[in-house]
């Protein structure tokens, strides 16, 4: 892939990321074919923001959200500041063609994570975590048909990132807290709709976010302090509505609400 392929390709997804219009692949020419070329063009889209990088995500780190997007593993994508929704903003689908909601757990760094010789373990990564915060995310993609194009092609698109709420920090205490079992139930219109446990992401959100730092320093990139970590889904995706109510409920971890506009 030339860089001017490249940059074409990370163009259309910076045009087209609320457009609503859609491709069923990208041009040949500018068509990842591995996920190191695909991980290329995210990292041009994400150059075309005058803010820095906010943070990270993981798609499909569930069995329900690679089963969503017919993927064999996890993949990596980035988060702009300009994606990022306080709790209990209203957001209008307009532009959105998957229409689905996902609870997951937030990790922000409190220190750099940069690349080395040796992979980061479990241990390592959490001493460099100062927070966890709920959180929901809105995904899309800018594919007619998400789950027939590959992995290379989902991370060109940024591993669907959208839109994200990040609610309030977890008291301290979360560090004692076993997150493979931490619950989050989804309520939409006051009933019931959807609901997981940590243990959905990789077995543990601490091995997602773990997860996460190797692959994104295997690149010679650095996670850096203040950034975050959402780690994908933990329960199977809720299909929302315009007009829906959607209450994310962490137990002891809090609340986020998050109006979708008719």
């Amino acid at each position: 892939m030339t860089p001017e392929s490249r940059q074409q390709a990370a163009q259309h997804f910076w045009q087209h990321l609320d457009s609503g219009q859609l491709i069923a692949e990208l041009p040949v020419a500018q068509r990842p074919k591995t996920e190191a070329e695909g991980h290329a063009i995210q990292a041009a889209f994400a150059e075309h923001s005058s803010q820095p990088v906010a943070g990270w995500k993981i798609a499909s780190s569930s069995k329900a959200g690679q089963e969503h997007l017919n993927v064999d593993g996890p993949l990596a994508g980035r988060y702009l500041a300009e994606r990022l929704l306080p709790n209990l903003a209203t957001l209008s689908l307009v532009g959105n063609m998957m229409r689905v909601v996902e609870a997951e757990f937030t990790f922000l760094l409190g220190r750099d994570l940069p690349p080395r010789d040796s992979v980061y373990d479990v241990q390592t990564v959490m001493s460099a975590v100062a927070e966890l915060c709920p959180s929901l995310e809105v995904p899309d993609s800018r594919y007619i048909d998400f789950t027939k194009v590959g992995k290379a092609q989902l991370i060109a698109d940024n591993a669907l990132a959208w839109w994200l709420m990040i609610g309030n920090s977890v008291p301290l205490e979360w560090k004692y807290s076993d997150l493979s079992k931490q619950e989050v139930q989804l309520y939409r219109n006051g009933h019931l709709a959807s609901e997981g446990v940590g243990a959905n992401v990789l077995g543990d959100p601490r091995e997602a976010l773990t997860w996460l730092v190797n692959d994104v320093t295997s690149r010679g990139e650095t996670l850096r302090r203040g950034q975050f970590v959402t780690t994908g889904t933990c329960h199977v995706p809720l299909v929302v509505e315009p007009g829906d109510e959607i209450l994310a409920d962490y137990g002891v971890f809090g609340k986020l609400r998050m109006r979708i506009a008719e």
